[in-house]
């Protein structure tokens, strides 16, 4: 059995599910609009230039969980699923999940972003094994920090590792479009490169790695 790994945010989404979670929240209400946004914006193009401080952007991302309870927002999730994510859902993502399910594969979600966010998007992708960044809690209540290693950069391939303990695969494929994903990729018998950033691009091109699109379904189905 093979092993697949997919990262989320602009692979197998094309969009940015961290991104809209704080749109949405804007847009709830529950947040200050402007100020919020701003910010949002901020650590948005940092992770692109791959600058972000990502118990920083932790702490930003999880204090209206902190302000608001888990049990409020988390009520707000089907909604913000329905809204913001099942239209960014690329095109080819479904194909390309059925073709390694169908060769027998163990599906994986990587992501950076909270699992608070990502359980359901994972759920609504018909994946079991999610690999996020997860919030700390103490005695019920979220804390605004990160527990254990962020689920970022090499903080990927530790958790992966974690993860797979005495699990024996022959193999591992990761898709990913993000060059802050190149630990994890360079780890890859089949790294993938999707709708990858010019730094991912340059690297996949230097490497001979293939390179698809999700939001194009033909060229997921010429990939194979």
């Amino acid at each position: 059995m093979r092993l697949a790994v997919f990262d989320l945010d602009h692979t197998l989404l094309a969009g940015d599910s961290d991104y809209l979670w704080g749109q949405f929240l804007v847009e709830q209400g529950l947040v200050d609009g402007e100020a919020y946004a701003r910010e949002n914006e901020r650590y948005y193009k940092a992770y692109l230039d791959g600058t972000l401080d990502i118990a920083a952007f932790a702490a930003f991302s999880l204090a209206p969980i902190v302000k608001h309870g888990a049990d409020r927002l988390a009520a707000l999730r089907p909604r913000f699923v329905h809204e913001k994510i099942e239209p960014i859902v690329a095109p080819g993502t479904a194909h390309l999940l059925e073709r390694h399910r169908a060769q027998g594969d163990q599906l994986l979600i990587t992501t950076a972003t909270s699992r608070f966010i990502t359980e359901p998007i994972a759920k609504l992708l018909g994946i079991d094994v999610l690999l996020a960044t997860n919030p700390e809690v103490i005695d019920s209540r979220y804390t605004g920090r990160i527990a254990g290693t962020a689920n970022f950069r090499e903080g990927k391939l530790i958790n992966l590792k974690a993860w797979q303990g005495d699990r024996r695969y022959s193999g591992m494929s990761v898709y990913s479009d993000s060059h802050n994903d190149l630990p994890l990729l360079e780890a890859a018998d089949q790294p993938v490169a999707v709708d990858p950033d010019d730094r991912l691009r340059a690297h996949a091109q230097s490497r001979s790695w293939p390179i698809i699109s999700l939001r194009d379904l033909k060229s997921v189905v010429l990939a194979e």
